[in-house]
């Protein structure tokens, strides 16, 4: 195995420069491989951080998924005579019992749980007037499942509980009616019910449509607004894993009945929109260390070539053709282990540059730097796919050694 080992070594420091510039190539690969791969996939845990923090994990509503058959149709599924737009009775809608479901969704572990009464109004100042999806709320169980009081610019979502009365708007709302915290403004429902609220907070999202769009009021004052006493419909989770979101909402729909809708769910278009970002991603950054797998077979070709005699020779000597192709074999895998390990600190360098990056995109309020991801596994990875690239590069030069005929390069040499 020392003769191996030297052979490979005497063969790599024979051809300097062509070794230099195979080991430059991996190296310069892993780096561009493991910064663009860590910035995509930082951005990726970052857009779902957001999409997951500003959303509820599991939202339940007052309907069901799958309406149940009439009675008379059971009856009379073949019946001669149907009745069309048949008009069902009146009812309030709303999730019955909910403060009986909020107590049993709350005692399950790593699971926080708040009601919510959603309704459309009519918000109205200075003859001017607004359409809002108002959203009565209890503050202390929003806070557990909602990123919005960390939004407030202006007051809190205490306030409500001091002020019955009370709203809380977006501030894209607020400049747009040109009104102050501590002003009123006032609410009409759809069933014609109209009150007059004053401004006791002010928060902003960053979405131009949620800060135009949402308000926040006590869930009594809700309830009483929109006709719906002691009425909530929806009831919005928060869960410590989010990826057990999608295992939950099945669960809780079948055991309440009511629809329950996880954030994967909601999002399955986002999705998969990221895992055909990944999959163009990583053949893009696969592709670069392809390239650079290239000069180590150039590399090794030629020493296959220039070194045939020397072939010949050891496989006179008693070299084995798997003997043959470890030396090759090793070869590519030196440069591979050496251009990793360069690698993997270039491209950790260039990630800890680009983390010092700060982009503002348009609109934004402030700078945030750009965000990358730091696992391990990304690191091996990238060492793993280096070493792969560079000893199926090593393997045809390897196979062709092995496979000369000693007798007919000593014939044709002499």
């Amino acid at each position: 195995m020392s003769v191996i080992l030297k052979v490979a070594y005497a063969h790599l420091v024979g051809r300097k420069r062509q070794t230099f510039v195979a080991l430059g190539g991996v190296t310069l690969g892993v780096a561009f491989f493991l910064a663009v791969s860590a910035l995509m996939r930082g951005s990726e845990s970052d857009f779902l951080k957001r999409l997951v923090d500003n959303a509820p994990h599991i939202t339940v509503y007052d309907e069901v998924r799958h309406p149940e058959a009439q009675p008379a149709a059971l009856r009379w599924p073949d019946a001669a005579l149907q009745l069309p737009r048949v008009k069902p009775q009146r009812e309030t809608r709303g999730i019955r019992g909910w403060p009986q479901r909020v107590q049993a969704l709350a005692a399950r572990p790593g699971v926080r749980v708040a009601p919510v009464l959603a309704g459309a109004v009519v918000l109205s100042f200075a003859g001017r007037v607004q359409g809002l999806q108002l959203s009565g709320i209890q503050p202390q169980a929003m806070k557990g499942v909602s990123t919005i009081e960390d939004k407030m610019v202006e007051g809190s979502l205490d306030s409500l509980e001091s002020d019955p009365n009370g709203i809380v708007l977006g501030a894209a709302l607020m400049q747009q009616f040109q009104l102050r915290r501590g002003g009123t403004v006032s609410v009409v429902s759809a069933n014609g019910a109209s009150r007059t609220l004053k401004i006791v907070g002010v928060f902003r999202t960053g979405n131009q449509g949620y800060d135009e769009g949402q308000a926040f009021v006590k869930l009594e004052r809700a309830q009483s607004l929109l006709g719906r006493e002691n009425r909530a419909n929806r009831l919005i989770l928060q869960l410590d894993d989010p990826q057990a979101a999608a295992t939950l909402a099945p669960q809780i729909e079948r055991e309440g009945g009511y629809k329950a809708v996880s954030w994967t769910e909601a999002s399955q278009d986002i999705l998969a929109l990221l895992v055909i970002r990944n999959l163009i991603m990583y053949t893009v950054v696969s592709a670069i260390l392809v390239v650079a797998s290239l000069g180590i077979y150039n590399t090794l070709s030629t020493v296959a070539l220039e070194k045939t005699r020397d072939i010949a020779i050891l496989k006179s000597m008693g070299f084995h053709a798997r003997e043959l192709q470890h030396i090759f074999l090793l070869q590519g895998l030196a440069v591979g282990v050496v251009g990793s390990v360069l690698g993997l600190g270039l491209g950790a360098l260039l990630m800890q540059g680009l983390a010092q990056i700060q982009v503002k995109p348009p609109g934004a309020l402030e700078a945030s730097n750009m965000p990358l991801y730091w696992g391990v596994e990304q690191f091996a990875l990238a060492a793993g796919f280096a070493l792969l690239s560079a000893l199926a590069a090593a393997w045809l030069p390897a196979r062709k050694a092995a496979n000369l005929h000693p007798v007919d390069i000593l014939r044709g040499a002499a």
